[in-house]
Formats: structure tokens, sequence, C-alpha cells
């Protein structure tokens, strides 16, 4: 494997020290909750993941611009 260089190190937030490949191979890439351009796109693919019947609401995200379907418990 390349070596990882200053300017990506950087921006991973990987200190200088430290040798990159050994610290990019484990890290893990976190998960992100799905979000929706409009409200129609978000209710539609909770129909499809079958959330109509356990109950949902839409959780406005980035200044109301994007919508998160929120499972209620």
């Amino acid at each position: 494997m390349a070596k990882v260089h200053t300017r990506v190190k950087r921006r991973l937030g990987i200190r200088s020290n430290l040798d990159g490949n050994k610290i990019l191979k484990k890290k893990e890439k976190n998960s992100r909750p799905k979000t929706f351009p409009n409200t129609e796109s978000a209710h539609n693919w909770a129909a499809k993941e079958n959330l109509v019947s356990d109950g949902y609401f839409l959780k406005s995200v980035k200044r109301n611009k994007r919508f998160e379907v929120v499972q209620k418990e």
C-alpha cells in the first residue's frame, strides 16, 4: 500500500508521527441516518420499509431542507 501523505493525514486527523496505513485499516466508517429532500419521498420510503404500521414521524434536518424518518418506540 502506498504511503499516506501529510495532506491526507491532516484531512483524516491522523498524527504525523504515526503510520497512516495501520490506522486507515482499523478505522470504521460511521453510518448516518437516511435523509430525504422532501416529505413525499420520506413517506414513500417509510411505506416501502413497512414503518407505517409501527408508527413514525419526520424530523427536520439541515434547516428544514432535508427530512429524516424516525421510528416511534
